[in-house]
């Protein structure tokens, strides 16, 4: 197996591996998104994530929930490519595919220490700041400003002249 593959969990084998670093005393950041077509701004964002942190797991939307999201056409690259994507950056330990519309189920399972989220949100409109907060996990807003986006790539690709 290959390293990159080696870090994609799944969810029931993460838990335990989660709380082995947390005995240790490292701080668990949790970070998420569809990361469809890997971009500087995913790359940027998920650098800003490790820095909060230890020990950086990130929730990769499947398939079915990307398509809901973000609607027909999309995703671009399946949920196995795009996890493997993610996971082959330096700054990503786990990588774990997940369904639900939100990430709510996967803090109240995976207890990280900061719940790191794009600049493209504020503390105040993060989905997940309630439950965040009833599970004594910070949330931080982390990367640049969000002036990079999959849509925007794929539009500029649309409209390139083709020879």
């Amino acid at each position: 197996m290959r390293l990159a593959e080696s870090k994609i969990v799944a969810r029931e084998s993460l838990r335990g591996k989660l709380a082995e670093h947390k005995k240790q005393g490292q701080r668990l950041v949790f970070a998420n998104g569809c990361f469809d077509t890997l971009h500087v701004g995913h790359v940027r964002y998920l650098e800003g994530a490790r820095r909060e942190g230890d020990i950086l797991v990130v929730g990769v939307n499947a398939d079915s929930s990307v398509c809901a999201l973000k609607g027909p056409g999309r995703p671009v690259l399946d949920e196995n490519a795009r996890a493997l994507l993610v996971a082959a950056l330096r700054a990503v330990d786990y990588v774990v595919l997940f369904s639900e519309p939100s990430v709510e189920s996967l803090l109240e399972d995976l207890l990280p220490d900061v719940h790191a989220k794009g600049t493209d949100y504020t503390l105040e409109t993060v989905p997940e700041r309630a439950t965040a907060a009833r599970l004594g996990i910070r949330v931080a807003i982390v990367g640049d400003p969000k002036d990079h986006s999959t849509r925007g790539l794929l539009e500029s690709v649309r409209k390139a002249p083709h020879a």
